[in-house]
């Protein structure tokens, strides 16, 4: 089981509709996903179509229990109108969540060792963090295979950026086993406008490697499919956005192929090879030179001590 965090010191930029948009592709290819809101404000449980009196169990319940088992995960687990799409909703008291967990022992890995309670439940498990470091985030961040930081393609965003890079680095300070391997992903870019166009050129200038080779654009049907609480692959799969997702969909897959192919569903891999109604976007020349490589990895005998 794989686990995407999507997170940002900066709000606005677009963790929640990557989060939405991701989940309704994995979804539409009849993947098994889990989604997390762990933001106070809850955006990501309204745009699928909670709210805190909808559930019986959100998120805080999890954190509140003196011990989590795999019983009560699946009780925080709340199933979406879409098949093998569920959500742990968020709540307001989330916000108390640092001063409730003041004092206790390895906080920072609750998450991590909860999803590890339901690793054969899902393919991919896709968190929303809030823009504050805190419990909630490094939670996110530590039970991650791969992060995603959105990031508008703006100046005041790229100050955001730095900030969550900063934070990789402090975190790897603290945890000498940590690990974070994050994805850059340009968003709301607007070709026309020097703005963007200078903003994009910074990103891979000072990021390179780190930046994901594509961009996501501005589209209104966004905005369209969190009024209507649809994912927009759900709900316009042919929109530029949400082909642009299905491109960073790809490009993810082909990633964790090189990285953490153990945590690879055979039906995940599948997504690099589907074309459903000729919905899917192709794979960038960047990603196929990744996937031929990921394949020939599978071939090479294996050395002792490695996987």
């Amino acid at each position: 089981m794989l686990v995407w965090a999507v997170a940002s010191q900066k709000g606005g930029v677009g963790k929640t509709t990557t989060v939405a948009t991701l989940a309704g592709w994995l979804q539409r290819e009849h993947l098994r996903v889990l989604v997390i809101d762990t933001d106070p404000h809850a955006s990501l449980t309204s745009y699928l179509g909670f709210d805190e009196e909808s559930v019986d169990f959100n998120l805080f319940d999890l954190y509140a229990a003196d011990v989590i088992t795999r019983e009560l995960f699946l009780k925080c687990i709340t199933k979406s109108q879409h098949q093998g799409l569920d959500i742990i909703p968020a709540a307001m008291t989330l916000a108390t969540i640092d001063r409730q967990l003041s004092g206790r022992q390895g906080v920072g890995r609750i998450l991590s060792k909860a999803l590890a309670l339901i690793d054969d439940c899902y393919d991919v498990v896709l968190i929303d963090c809030p823009p504050v470091l805190g419990a909630l985030m490094v939670n996110a961040l530590v039970a991650s295979t791969t992060i995603l930081v959105p990031t508008q393609t703006e100046f005041l965003a790229l100050k955001g950026l730095q900030g969550m890079v900063r934070t990789f680095d402090i975190m790897s300070q603290a945890d000498s086993n940590a690990d974070f391997d994050y994805i850059i992903v340009p968003t709301m870019f607007d070709k026309r406008t020097r703005a963007s166009n200078h903003s994009l050129s910074y990103m891979r200038t000072h990021y390179q490697s780190k930046v994901w080779g594509e961009c996501i654009p501005i589209d209104t049907m966004f905005r369209e499919s969190s009024a209507q609480r649809l994912p927009l692959p759900l709900m316009a799969p042919s929109a530029r956005g949400a082909q642009a997702y299905y491109g960073l969909l790809t490009t993810l897959v082909a990633h964790e192929l090189k990285h953490h192919p153990r945590k690879v569903s055979p039906a995940l891999a599948a997504v690099l090879s589907s074309d459903e109604d000729g919905s899917a976007a192709a794979l960038t020349h960047h990603s196929a030179e990744v996937v031929t490589q990921s394949v020939k990895n599978m071939f090479v005998p294996h050395t002792e001590g490695g996987y």
